[in-house]
């Protein structure tokens, strides 16, 4: 049976064919999206519970564990993790890889309800829940800088214009302000003073309250005409609060200015933003489990321009981290190598057919073979990727094989003399079970790849599947396109004219070349012993080596975009921690590599601090990502009371937990203590190995300096 029969004789089908094939994979092309990797992200659900003033403690023992107990009941939890911080909680429950985001929510949510009876009363707030990862990489991180305005206005333009227009954004799953707090009166009481008047806190507390309450204040009908009662109840700036009067003393009004410093400030003052070296604050855009981030990140672009125009004139919007950048850079890249290798391969078929005409065959067949396989890309929900572009790179030289294969075979007959149609007919027919069995036996050997479990499976499943693809559109070109194209293009005169002097140059190269090899080829078979014995031992030399070559899960990425965690002295105060983030980044800024840096610091844990770093292009740096920490880790540790734990970002992130190095473990322990003690005496055993680890850290936090208040009850009953 010829099966390249059919598309021989009706040349016009098998153009209308092949057009059919290219138009749909160009389509395909510019519909799939860009992505670094394949979409293989964890569904990770954030829950988050605030009780202002409770300890770490306390929120651990009557918030995080009435939850976790809840939460650890759906169905598909692969890890759940907490964190207590001072007044908030935040529990990481990641799922399964199977698992559907949405339906998780909505177990979460069902789980949050059921524990509300659980909870403390003074959880004034029912949790909150978001769908992202809190231990992923931002896909864009905003500083807004302003030469006039405060940081609380900053703040309130960032809370209330562009986190709102932000969130909208299709594939945005959280959005972080850093560096403020939205705009408030501060009332700072001096004790001395309510001493001396006999006014308690709570006195205090219930004058403003009253002074500042709204409610409806109804209306008044008179004759034909209804007015709408309006006042002035509402209190908004520092001035009014003043001139409340909290007590009266010997019939005298004692005013709110009388015993306290009333400012116009923000919620918590605790805060502070910096973008190279200017105060700012900070809008950190993290992307939802499984969203495409260039995508998002263009939609983020194309709102820009309207969220700029809608802010206060005085404000400027930096930048300071696009992770699209990197990821369009990286596409491109593997793009461009993969346009290189068509090239190659198309010049080495010239070199060896020596023909024009036959060098257009497979020219036109492999093109057409890389483009069809976009479109089932595009239908099986794929993307244009590092390991899909690999995938066609790698596949270009077992996509061309098959139409050599059947060029050769058509052209063999051509030069014995039958005419181009009769030799594409004899010639495809006799190895069209040949290119067949060759295609087939080519996709069996990715198949267990296909097969393989967990995350390295579905990381490679995409990577496997275009191989295959592509295998198999080569297949469908080359019994139907290539012989066709032979029925009608090549010419048997051409193949019997004189041919050129670079034909007769390359022509001498290959005779003198299978001159060698058959010398050689007669030296191996004489001493065939010798022979085996070298072959033997090159096995187990092989073998050998591969065990001295170092492993990792994934090769480390250079993305020009490094995260840093400043960790100080748990008992440092809030304006020496300010003075730590502008010294260390001013470190970091000084680096020539460095293209610009941002931070904040302050909220939950008032010695942290968060670092994004942007790297200038590889061209103009010359160092890796890598090297870069590494050149700068020597001056940041100069640095004392302070340390600033770098890394590159990586596009593949595994769990969620956030950590401050490349490599983490987790102690468990049903006894805190325990963990308490071990801890620390691990860290500094792996800290000892300097030539193999660095910046070993740990998340664990109990040295601070605390005040313990003791309770007299029967007193305080009085």
């Amino acid at each position: 049976m010829n099966l390249s029969a059919l598309f021989i004789r009706r040349p016009v089908a098998t153009s209308l064919l092949a057009i059919a094939i290219l138009l749909a994979g160009t389509l395909a092309f510019f519909r799939l999206p860009v992505a670094p990797l394949p979409n293989i992200a964890y569904p990770v659900i954030v829950v988050q519970a605030n009780m202002a003033g409770a300890s770490p403690e306390n929120m651990a023992a009557t918030v995080a564990e009435p939850l976790e107990r809840r939460l650890g009941t759906i169905a598909d939890v692969s890890q759940l993790t907490s964190i207590s911080n001072t007044g908030s909680s935040i529990i990481v429950v990641v799922f399964g890889l199977s698992r559907d985001i949405n339906g998780a929510a909505r177990d979460v949510e069902a789980a949050i309800q059921a524990a509300r009876a659980d909870l403390p009363v003074t959880l004034r707030s029912n949790p909150t829940y978001r769908q992202y990862n809190p231990a992923s990489a931002p896909i864009m991180v905003l500083a807004l800088t302003s030469e006039t305005l405060t940081k609380a206005q900053l703040y309130d333009s960032a809370d209330s214009v562009i986190q709102q227009q932000l969130s909208q954004v299709d594939g945005v799953g959280q959005i972080t302000l850093g560096g403020g707090a939205l705009p408030s009166v501060r009332v700072e009481l001096e004790p001395g003073k309510l001493n001396s008047y006999g006014i308690g806190l709570e006195d205090v507390r219930a004058s403003i309250g009253a002074a500042n309450a709204t409610s409806a204040k109804g209306h008044i009908d008179q004759g034909n005409q209804r007015y709408q009662v309006l006042s002035n109840d509402q209190i908004s700036k520092a001035a009014p609060f003043r001139d409340i009067v909290i007590a009266y003393r010997n019939g005298s009004p004692v005013f709110l200015r009388d015993v306290a410093s009333v400012i116009d400030s923000n919620e918590n003052i605790r805060n502070a933003g910096l973008y190279n070296g200017q105060s700012s604050v900070l809008v950190i855009v993290y992307p939802m489990p499984g969203s495409n981030v260039v995508k998002t990140v263009q939609q983020i672009q194309a709102r820009l321009p309207f969220i700029e125009a809608a802010l206060p004139a005085t404000i400027k919007v930096n930048v300071a981290i696009d992770r699209s950048e990197s990821v369009r850079a990286s596409v491109a890249d593997t793009e461009r190598t993969l346009f290189i290798a068509v090239l190659l391969v198309i010049g080495v078929v010239f070199v060896f057919l020596l023909s024009p005409r036959a060098t257009l065959i497979p020219a036109v067949a492999l093109p057409l073979s890389i483009v069809g396989t976009f479109g089932p890309m595009y239908l099986l929900g794929y993307s244009i990727d590092n390991l899909s572009l690999m995938a066609l790179t790698i596949g270009t030289g077992f996509v061309v094989d098959d139409a050599v294969v059947v060029l050769e075979n058509i052209v063999r007959h051509l030069e014995a003399g039958m005419e181009p149609k009769e030799a594409a007919l004899k010639g495809a027919g006799e190895v069209g079970f040949t290119v067949l069995s060759m295609s087939l036996s080519l996709i069996a050997v990715f198949l267990p790849i296909l097969l393989m479990p967990g995350i390295v499976g579905l990381l490679f499943h995409e990577f496997a599947m275009t191989l295959s693809i592509a295998i198999l559109i080569s297949l469908v070109i080359s019994l139907t396109v290539t012989p066709t194209m032979c029925a009608y293009v090549l010419r048997r005169e051409a193949l019997h004219r004189k041919p050129s002097r670079a034909a007769v140059w390359i022509e001498a190269q290959f005779e003198r070349f299978k001159q060698f090899y058959s010398r050689t080829l007669d030296v191996a078979l004489d001493h065939a012993r010798l022979t085996i014995f070298i072959l033997f031992a090159l096995l187990v030399g092989n073998v050998f080596l591969a065990r001295l070559l170092s492993g990792t899960f994934f090769p480390e990425q250079d993305t020009g975009i490094l995260i840093g965690q400043i960790i100080a002295d748990q008992s440092i105060s809030f304006t020496a921690m300010e003075n730590k983030l502008a010294q260390l980044q001013a470190i970091v800024k000084a680096d020539p590599a460095v293209q610009s840096v941002a931070g904040f610091t302050g909220g939950r844990a008032l010695n942290t601090a968060t670092v994004f770093v942007e790297l200038k292009p590889i061209a103009e740096r010359r160092l890796s990502a890598t090297e870069v920490v590494n050149r700068l880790r020597p001056k940041l540790n100069a640095v004392s009371g302070a340390r600033l734990f770098m890394q590159a970002q990586q596009d593949l992130q595994i769990g969620g937990r956030q950590a401050a190095a490349e490599y983490q473990y987790t102690l468990t322990s049903d006894d805190a203590d325990a963990l308490f003690t071990w801890v620390p005496r691990l860290v500094d055993e792996l800290s000892k190995h300097r030539g193999q680890m660095t910046d070993v850290n740990s998340d664990l936090q109990q040295n601070g300096l605390e005040a313990y208040m003791t309770v007299q009850r029967t007193t305080a009953k009085r």
